[in-house]
């Protein structure tokens, strides 16, 4: 006689809605409810505006935000005493097969915990937030996460 399996989670599915509004040339007001507005433009290599938000930009910059977010609930999880996060990012934009794509986002964060955490902790629990970030996993690009770690 086998056992029954154990039922299945359900998981919910998110809606997130934007809104965008064309201001002139090639500028645009992104709006979500309930939070600020962000001018938005192309970038200038693109004939755009410098000094403003561009969705090169904001891709980038949804990638660094959904690996530390996903570190932090890890940490929290973990009850692990984290006393800084720092990080940077950049995304590598390429012509390939007649179109431009971002081939690879490299993610640098600086990481400072107390002991008793140690370094192999977190680089474990940076491993796991970089496979259950849902942006790295909803794009096309490599994205490579480099952390450096120091234990107080």
């Amino acid at each position: 006689m086998s056992t029954p399996e154990p039922p299945k989670p359900k998981y919910k599915s998110f809606t997130y809605a934007t809104g965008l509004t064309w201001i002139e040339g090639k500028i645009g007001t992104l709006v979500s409810d309930g939070k600020p507005a962000l001018q938005i433009s192309s970038p200038p290599e693109f004939k755009g505006n410098a000094g403003m938000w561009t969705p090169e930009d904001l891709l980038v910059g949804a990638v660094e935000m959904c690996q530390m977010l996903t570190f932090l609930a890890l940490v929290q999880k973990q009850q692990l005493s984290l006393v800084s996060y720092k990080s940077s990012a950049k995304g590598t934009l390429e012509f390939i097969d007649g179109r431009y794509r971002f081939t690879h986002i490299i993610v640098i964060p600086s990481v400072v915990v107390e002991q008793p955490a140690t370094e192999v902790d977190v680089q474990t629990l940076m491993r796991e937030a970089h496979s259950r970030c849902l942006i790295s996993n909803s794009i096309t690009s490599v994205v490579e996460v480099n952390p450096s770690v120091t234990v107080q």
